[in-house]
Parts: structure tokens; sequence; C-alpha cells
């Protein structure tokens, strides 16, 4: 598993593995980074299903809460097919803009 962090941001990747190996990886790396906003690149992985990402909920639900942004990366599947709460993009740069949307967003609802 590979961990690259750009300031408050780390992006995880992992080459040649199950989706089952990965998700269990990360999440026993997870607590390195949990103070970080978490860019989840699926790019190694050429099948990929709305089902496969739903397996990052409970993950994505937890990070949120600790207010931080938690964003996946994949052009296999949209964020139509997914539940609200999962956040999927096609591009690495598209998650970046969604992490400071959203710090943008947690700024304003710390002020009202």
């Amino acid at each position: 598993m590979i961990f690259n962090r750009e300031d408050a941001t780390t992006i995880v990747l992992q080459e040649n593995t199950s989706l089952k190996v990965f998700l269990e990886n990360l999440k026993s790396g997870y607590p390195k980074i949990k103070n970080d906003h978490i860019i989840v690149n699926l790019f190694s992985f050429s099948k990929l299903t709305a089902n496969d990402v739903l397996e990052f909920h409970e993950l994505s639900v937890a990070h949120r809460k600790l207010k931080k942004s938690f964003v996946l990366v994949t052009d296999k599947v949209t964020y139509e097919e997914v539940p609200d709460h999962i956040i999927v993009v096609p591009t690495i740069q598209e998650a970046r803009d969604v992490i400071e949307m959203e710090e943008i967003e947690r700024d304003l609802d710390l002020e009202e």
C-alpha cells in the first residue's frame, strides 16, 4: 500500500491486488492517516462496480464524522451509481477540488 502525503491530504493506492486485500490494507494503515483528508485512487482496478465501491462505506462515514474528506477516484463507477454519502470522482484533480470545497463548507459551518 502506498501513502502519498501532500499537506493535509493523503492519496492511497496499491497495485496488483484484490479489492478485499486493498480494503484490509487500508483499514490496517488507517490509524497513520486518520487525521488527513483521504483520496483513494482506484485506477489499478480494471473492473469495479458500484457494489465494490460500497465496500468503502463504513470507512467513509467514520472518516467524515472526524470532519475530514474521503474521496474515491475511479472512472469505472459514477457518482450517480452510489449513495450521496460516498464521494466518487473520475480524476485526482477533481478529488482535490472536492476536498477544497468541503473545507470551505466546514469553515462556513463553524462561523455560523
